[in-house]
């Protein structure tokens, strides 16, 4: 076995079932060597079209019933050996069965419990339902992305931006100080809370005068002629982020435009014909033409790929960007740790679930209902 196990390995993490970016950071904290064992309710999540299991793989996924005293103390017992304990439900829901972080950090307490929601655990919109469009919307990010009018950056900005990244965050610092102190932490992870960190420069930018509150009017959003997309003959398109002087002159360079024939690219006024200019270019050859043009050069010119184009990248295959799936393909584990970890502890469920503190006789009775599997 490789020497150089991933640096989670032997942390053990409950995962309360949820859906979104609870989800996603124990996927994240299992990607570098944390087991991740997900409770779930008895039937399933009950959401349609397999909703319930996006982005919970690679996980033993134990079926149990909190309102059940049998099953109750099971989960009690895996949470008394876990390390990390990660839900995702409005607040006071857990308080309600019995599970939230004062019971389970008395019982045990080295450990992390760590809550995702929307709005927090606390003021006027807690308890009010919502999803990532809601909590971008109003952290000022939803205004400023799109054209005439606001355009949902999918669900990566709120979700897995703010509320995924942000509860891995709180779990590593949380992990730290324990091994200094030796007691866990509650860690509060509010999507609306990590969005507006996200947005923190594009505001450092408004207060000091340099971002208007205009949709695509600005560096970064659409506006600027050298920061953004132009479609090509095959209906296709690039993406140019070529923001500094020499690359916009390489940009340049590639398309064949004499710089002197351009207005100053530096005052917005003149941005719209230069973009026209641009446009005009970039519509003469397809997508893939420029991309072999500009390949290899610093004119911050690439192709927007599919989702499935991505995954036959040259660049992506050559880094082993895409691991095989049991449906289709993931993305490898991020951040890389150097030195690279190949391997991981291998075992069984069973064997998990020992680590945590179940009995035999509770392993049977799971075994004999069904309520283990693999994701």
């Amino acid at each position: 076995m490789n020497e150089a196990l991933p640096p989670l390995t032997g942390v053990k993490v409950i995962e309360l079932g949820g859906i979104g970016p609870a989800p996603m950071a124990c996927g994240i904290l299992g990607d570098l060597g944390a087991t991740v064992v997900r409770i779930e309710r008895p039937g399933g999540s009950g959401l349609p079209g397999g909703l319930g299991t996006i982005g919970v793989s690679g996980r033993i996924v134990v079926e149990l019933d909190a309102k059940q005293p049998d099953d109750l103390a099971v989960l009690w017992t895996m949470v008394a050996g876990a390390d990390i304990l990660v839900e995702g439900y409005r607040p006071g829901v857990v308080e309600r069965l019995g599970i939230g972080p004062d019971a389970a950090c008395a019982r045990n307490p080295r450990l992390v419990y760590v809550r995702v929601t929307g709005w927090g655990q606390d003021g006027p919109r807690s308890q009010m339902a919502g999803h990532d469009i809601n909590y971008i919307g109003v952290t000022g990010v939803l205004d400023a992305i799109g054209t005439d009018e606001p355009v949902p950056p999918l669900n990566l900005v709120g979700d897995y931006g703010g509320g995924a990244m942000f509860a891995v965050v709180g779990v590593l610092a949380a992990l730290v100080e324990r091994s200094r102190t030796g007691t866990g932490r509650v860690v509060d992870a509010a999507m609306v809370d990590g969005t507006a960190i996200l947005a923190a420069p594009i505001r450092d930018l408004l207060d000091r005068g340099l971002w208007v509150e205009r949709r695509a009017s600005n560096l970064l959003d659409g506006g600027a002629p050298f920061y953004r997309t132009y479609r090509t003959a095959d209906g296709r398109a690039v993406a140019v982020g070529a923001i500094e002087e020499p690359f916009y002159l390489a940009m340049l360079a590639g398309l064949e435009i004499d710089p002197a024939g351009l207005p100053d690219r530096l005052d917005p006024s003149a941005w719209p014909e230069i973009a026209e200019r641009l446009a005009d270019v970039f519509a003469t050859r397809t997508r893939d033409e420029w991309a072999a043009r500009f390949d290899g050069t610093d004119a911050c010119v690439t192709p927007v790929l599919t989702f499935g184009e991505a995954v036959r990248d040259d660049h992506a295959a050559e880094r082993r960007a895409y691991l095989p799936a049991e449906r289709g393909v993931r993305p490898a584990p991020a951040p890389r740790m150097l030195p690279a970890a190949d391997e991981r502890m291998d075992q069984s469920a069973s064997d998990t679930l020992r680590e945590l503190g179940c009995t035999e006789e509770m392993l049977s009775a799971l075994e004999r209902a069904g309520a283990i599997r693999i994701a």
